[in-house]
């Protein structure tokens, strides 16, 4: 399906754990699951760099997608205040805003902040291109100028307000989805996506409308990582969690199989 496994599958999947309660956070709510929610499925935020005149903080909005590791993905044109910014002085923060009806304040928003890096080796660049294309595909017509590149935000830290009395503070490494033995998985990403649009475009549908509440569409898979797999509808995004990690071809199958099993099962 999505091409050989190059090794064993891990026998014994993990049970879910509980969520953890965070300070700040009521018991049962599941800080960390939202916060990785917003990372991995907002399309636009508040980039907040240090402007060159004077370092004071500089805000502009910009789009936003995410490498395998969870970590933000931009694409900037050299021309830009806030890329002469970071290029002076790396250090940033996004706000992700889930946005909605009603009062701005009581929807849920993170805070990711770390060090933006200009991405400069060619077969990290190309990966970084398919990501962000595939969230942003308008973005193809000047994607390829020579004055744009990609940089990466190293998450050092993050504030999640999930709305009132919901407020807690994370680390990177909290943030950032664990790559260790997904070698494979990170190698057939691509194939994988590629035949989930393709072959099983109904149960990517089912994926998003019945276990992710979404509205009706033409709903396609934009990427895959060992926690999860992240879905796109024109301006829509949805964010499907694994109930484990996985790392593999074989894990990937076997789960994307239970969770289409669940989704038709869901009225």
């Amino acid at each position: 399906m999505f091409g050989k496994s190059a090794g064993k599958p891990m026998s014994d999947a993990k049970e879910p754990t509980e969520p953890k309660t965070m300070p700040g956070l009521p018991p049962g709510y599941d800080g960390v699951k939202v916060a990785k929610g917003l990372l991995r499925s907002i399309r636009a935020g508040a980039l907040g760099s240090l402007s060159r005149e004077g370092g004071f903080p500089f805000a502009t909005l910009v789009n936003v997608a995410t490498d395998l590791d969870g970590w933000p993905i931009l694409l900037m044109s050299g021309l830009s205040a806030h890329t002469k910014n970071l290029t002076a002085d790396t250090r940033a923060s996004i706000l992700l805003s889930e946005g909605g009806k009603g009062d701005p304040l009581a929807h849920p928003r993170l805070t990711v902040v770390g060090q933006a890096r200009k991405t400069v080796d060619p077969e990290l660049r190309a990966r970084l291109r398919r990501r962000f294309l595939a969230r942003h595909p308008k973005s193809e017509l000047y994607v390829d100028f020579p004055d744009f590149s990609f940089w990466k935000l190293e998450i050092s830290s993050a504030h999640l307000n999930g709305g009132f009395a919901r407020a807690a503070d994370f680390d990177g490494p909290t943030m950032t989805t664990d790559l260790t033995d997904a070698a494979e998985l990170i190698a057939i990403e691509e194939s994988a996506i590629e035949h989930m649009n393709a072959d099983h475009a109904d149960a990517v549908r089912l994926y998003a409308t019945r276990l992710a509440g979404e509205k009706e569409g033409r709903w396609r898979a934009t990427g895959v990582d060992p926690e999860g797999m992240d879905l796109a509808c024109g301006d829509s995004t949805c964010r499907i969690a694994f109930d484990h990690r996985i790392r593999t071809g074989a894990e990937l199958r076997k789960i994307l199989a239970e969770l289409g099993k669940k989704a038709r099962e869901t009225a």
